[in-house]
């Protein structure tokens, strides 16, 4: 099988993968990344993702994702929190983050390609490596390969679970042998990914996220034919189906939404019968919507569920989807799912408590620069909670209520409340607030605040936005912002998140 990466005009083989990817490794091996150190990448779905995150692996470095819509001081944090030796970031990228990259940190710079260009509307100035910069291709071309025994390689740091105001990355241990005789039996069952067997797929999805991330690594070291499509777009996507004959697919429930919503002449326009597997994990996916997609493409959808620690636990079919609506799956072969009281006590069929999961041998992991208290907190027996209510049927198929820590999911991407909020007090005339998610038609749920201004201040909707804009990324801007002369609070002093969100939830309703 002839392994192929495609993005635009440009195709990487699996062996010039393989080439670069020692490159790679030779060339972060003499700027002096050894063992353990941290290589950044911030970059669009494009051909480096892959070299650099496999070279850093050679030398047994953590290739670390950074979100490419943070801002300058988001950056910076990630770059510092992860003691980031290397940064490899797209052209038009680089200017957005000015101040972001503290002075010890080597920056490798790619050219924004054309089909970047075109997808994200960007001028020709922006997508050239700027005067002075080392140009990536150039920076590759000159280093020789790595000359030493790879060194074992460990997964990628993902930087998540951000409800204290940051995120923290999940550094795992390199796998040992019987760690990566799990992690293929959970491909092969989650993504029905196998080495040698052919596949096609098209990553639609930011390589930056941990799902896609994983994802996109499993098809490329496995040989299948990876098409890269720069940001996601509905019809884009089933006229890459048809033209490829793609029979794997990894989506979010927000891109089915927006699937379902093109007009049904456009919708059967293309082929799509070539599907095989369609995977989507990430957020909750209406009931309704999976049923309609489950017609259109067949009985081909699948879903997981799981956490950046854990891997994916939870999983069912299509059938299964059909059988028990609302479901998120079974625990898979030596995976564990377990429902937890607040006293500690495992709890029983139907009831409803904190989940609790895990995967027998799956590489050992601690959140990086942290102690083992932030371990021993979601930690219940061997198992790890992502803060997730729920309940287990008789029949053992997990069911989720709500998260337990207010985590918002929109679109897929995980958006953290706390971090809003710390950015928001920050700002003059803000007294306090409270952030969190309300229902959302197209994304699922959408971020909104309310906020208690200090006597005598006036500010508005569109103030307090142009100020987020400047401390976080755009998409964590809350949609939705309301003002309160008095924020409720219990007797404590806390406030009263749950009932000023109940009435979203109701009147949309669906339970919180």
């Amino acid at each position: 099988m002839n392994g192929m990466i495609i993005s635009g005009d440009r195709t990487l083989s699996q062996s010039e993968m393989n080439a670069n990817k020692e490159k790679v490794a030779g060339g972060l091996h003499r700027m002096g990344v050894k063992p353990g150190d941290a290589v950044s990448m911030m970059l669009r779905n494009d051909l480096p993702f892959f070299e650099v995150t496999l070279g850093a692996q050679v030398v047994g470095a953590y290739a670390v994702p950074i979100n490419w819509r943070y801002t300058a001081e988001e950056v910076r944090y990630i770059l510092e929190d992860s003691g980031a030796k290397v940064l490899v970031i797209h052209s038009d990228l680089l200017a957005g983050v000015p101040g972001g990259v503290p002075d010890d940190v080597k920056v490798l710079v790619v050219p924004t390609p054309a089909e970047i260009a075109a997808a994200f509307s960007l001028s020709t100035g922006k997508c050239l490596v700027p005067f002075g910069q080392t140009d990536w291709g150039q920076w590759l071309s000159e280093q020789a390969p790595f000359d030493e025994p790879p060194r074992p390689a460990p997964a990628s740091m993902i930087y998540t679970s951000g409800t204290t105001g940051h995120p923290k990355g999940v550094r795992r241990e390199p796998p040992t042998a019987i760690n990566l005789e799990r992690m293929a039996q959970v491909s092969a069952n989650n993504l029905d990914l196998r080495p040698n067997v052919p596949f096609k797929t098209v990553m639609t999805g930011p390589v930056y996220h941990s799902a896609p991330n994983m994802y996109a690594l499993y098809a490329a070291r496995f040989g299948g034919v990876v098409i890269l499509q720069p940001r996601f777009d509905a019809e884009g996507l089933l006229r890459l189906i048809e033209e490829h004959q793609i029979s794997h697919l990894y989506l979010v429930p927000i891109m089915f939404v927006r699937l379902l919503a093109l007009p049904e002449d456009v919708r059967t326009r293309y082929d799509v019968s070539s599907l095989q597997f369609v995977v989507h994990a990430a957020a909750p996916c209406p009931v309704e919507v999976k049923q309609k997609m489950i017609e259109w493409w067949g009985p081909v959808i699948n879903e997981y569920y799981g956490a950046t620690e854990t891997g994916g636990v939870i999983f069912h079919s299509s059938e299964e989807a059909l059988r028990k609506p609302g479901t998120s799956g079974r625990a898979i072969d030596n995976g564990h799912v377990a429902i937890v009281d607040k006293e500690g006590n495992e709890l029983g069929p139907n009831e409803t408590g904190l989940i609790y999961l895990g995967i027998d041998d799956w590489p050992r992991f601690s959140y990086n620069g942290r102690d083992d208290d932030k371990l021993e907190e979601i930690r219940w027996k061997n198992l790890i909670t992502a803060g997730d209510i729920g309940y287990l049927d008789e029949d053992g198929y997990l069911f989720i209520q709500d998260r337990v820590r207010d985590m918002v999911i929109s679109g897929g991407v995980n958006i953290y409340p706390a971090e809003i909020e710390l950015s928001l007090m920050d700002m003059p005339g803000v007294q306090d607030c409270v952030v969190f998610g309300i229902p959302d038609d197209e994304y699922g749920e959408s971020v909104c605040a309310h906020v208690e201004l200090a006597f005598g201040a006036e500010l508005d909707e569109p103030a307090i936005k142009s100020w987020l804009r400047e401390k976080i990324a755009s998409y964590k801007v809350p949609k939705t912002i309301r003002f309160e002369t008095a924020l409720p609070r219990e007797d404590s002093g806390k406030i009263m998140k749950r009932k000023i969100r109940a009435p979203y939830w109701e009147a949309a309703g669906r339970q919180i």
